[in-house]
């Protein structure tokens, strides 16, 4: 057996990559609540930061162990480990779907806090359940079904959404947006080797703060001010605080679940991917530990699922071996509790670090063609529209909120469409699972399959589900319900399940089609 070398050259690169891309992610995290919805600093940097921290230390840590058990066992030196962090999408999820809202609707942040831990200890759970049937759920939702959904949010949230942090300041912002581009579009290599989002974010902050002494700031950047963050040691032992948001929590499921699901199926292909740069891992040992990571960070009070992350070929390709899983872990986790990482995410302008979360955002919605079959570019394209429709009405809200209005206000046209954007995106992630799920299989010709995702949509809408006509986007009772809006759509989905069951006798079809010919294919 070979010695395997755990912590090389090859690991200071990947730590550089693997640890900024989860600072960046919190620093949106901290950007979106304090800045977005007005959150109190203190309880967003100093409860959910360091919880979010304990996930990716436990995660990171676990899949280094792993590494080394690969390498023991295979006799090889170059076995590089599983790469982990927080979720992209669930930071945005969490941040527009459950935390602010919660906030809005509560005015209380520790009751918000709470929520969001209880809604991240239920992530963990289902996250380690569904470790057990990660294929089975892989093989029964179409991959464009799966993957449009999460690439439309992708570009709503994870794209668009930075996007805007980069107009607000756009020196800093397009200049770290360009070394983006020139280094993970057109694979130009940074000098010394430096990964290109540690050099983007640097360039970013340096020209924030350069610009900011120099009274050149952005103009239309919002001054808010309030004490900088400073080193806060925050020690998130596992607590019940959870159970004080449980009853609140349930609501938000409905938005939560299915960025868990996406990191599920993401696990499994992460593990195919590895697999196939060499390094065979246990798909179910990693599912495991995501769900484990994402428990222990709830119960230590945090707000953000972890996940392996996409890339580990591109880690391997960098010379990595398990080092740099482990310094990403004490960097990471270490910071969240003795305090320095609430500094960081303090002190580094959401311009700065937009420009990474814009690439992945471009990322996502890319592979959700690229990853599907070309036939099924349409129901691609038919899932990212619920969450456009969600962008819209987390917007629209805000301004209305800001400028003292409601929407139950307003009437006549622009009443009407602003309150059927916000039925169209409640619930968006599983509508969007819904629409591409049956449009697939429609395109497929397996009309029984597409008819049976309507009937789950005439369901889940009856209670809220998706297309909740309550003011947060909650759960529902169709009896309860005054405006019987919940009953519309089901009826609705309902009607549409029998129309496309219908077609196959339209078609002149005796059975279903097992496969699409070439010729067929739209």
């Amino acid at each position: 057996m070979k010695k395997y070398p755990w912590f090389v050259a090859g690991d200071l690169n990947a730590f550089f990559a693997l640890a900024f891309d989860n600072v960046a992610n919190l620093v949106i995290l901290a950007s979106v609540l304090i800045g977005g919805f007005g959150m109190p600093k203190a309880v967003v940097l100093y409860r959910m930061v360091p919880g979010t921290a304990i996930g990716v230390l436990v995660g990171d840590l676990v899949y280094a162990l792993m590494a080394f058990r690969l390498a023991r066992r295979s006799g090889r030196d170059d076995v590089t480990a599983m790469p982990l962090g927080m979720n992209a999408p669930s930071i945005f999820g969490m941040s527009f779907g459950v935390l602010g809202p919660a906030y809005v609707l509560t005015g209380d942040a520790l009751l918000t806090w709470k929520i969001g831990m209880a809604v991240t200890v239920m992530l963990g759970v289902f996250k380690i359940v569904l470790s057990f049937a990660g294929n089975a759920v892989r093989t029964a939702v179409p991959r464009a079904a799966l993957l449009g959904s999460i690439g439309g949010a992708g570009l709503a949230l994870i794209a668009l959404l930075p996007m805007l942090k980069i107009a607000a300041d756009p020196i800093p912002g397009l200049l770290g947006f360009a070394v983006i581009l020139i280094a993970l579009v057109g694979n130009v290599r940074m000098p010394w080797g430096l990964p290109g989002a540690f050099v983007s974010a640097l360039l970013g902050v340096a020209a924030h703060h350069l610009l900011r002494a120099a009274h050149f700031a952005s103009p239309i950047i919002a001054a808010v001010p309030s004490a900088p963050a400073g080193l806060h040691v925050a020690v998130p032992w596992p607590t019940l605080a959870f159970v004080g948001g449980l009853s609140a929590a349930w609501a938000y499921l409905p938005i939560a679940l299915p960025f868990s699901l996406a990191t599920v199926v993401g696990g499994i292909d992460n593990t195919e991917s590895a697999a196939a740069a060499g390094d065979e891992y246990d798909t179910r040992a990693i599912l495991l530990t995501e769900g484990f990571c994402t428990l222990a960070a709830g119960l230590c009070g945090g707000v953000v699922e972890s996940t392996p992350y996409i890339g580990h070929p591109a880690y391997k390709a960098m010379g990595a071996r398990a080092g740099y899983a482990i310094a990403t872990a004490l960097f990471i986790g270490l910071g969240g509790i003795v305090g320095y990482l609430p500094l960081f995410v303090d002190w580094i302008p959401a311009a700065a670090v937009a420009p990474i979360l814009v690439y992945i955002g471009i990322e996502v919605i890319a592979q959700a063609f690229l990853a599907s079959p070309h036939r099924h570019s349409a129901a691609v394209a038919i899932a990212v529209v619920p969450s456009l429709a969600f962008l819209i009405a987390i917007q629209t809200n805000s301004a209305l909120s800001a400028a003292g209005g409601s929407l139950a206000r307003l009437g006549g046209e622009v009443g009407e469409s602003l309150r059927a954007v916000n039925l169209l995106g409640n619930g968006f992630i599983v509508s969007a699972l819904v629409w591409g799920a049956a449009t697939a299989e429609l395109i497929d010709r397996r009309y029984l399959r597409s008819a049976l995702f309507l009937l789950c949509g005439a369901v889940l809408s009856l209670f809220g589900v998706i297309h909740s006509p309550a003011a947060q986007g909650t759960f529902v009772l169709p009896w309860s319900e005054p405006s019987r809006l919940s009953l519309h759509f089901a009826i609705a989905y309902a009607a549409a399940a029998v129309t496309v069951g219908a077609a196959r006798f339209l078609a002149g079809m005796p059975g279903e089609a097992k496969t699409v010919a070439p010729s067929q294919d739209p």
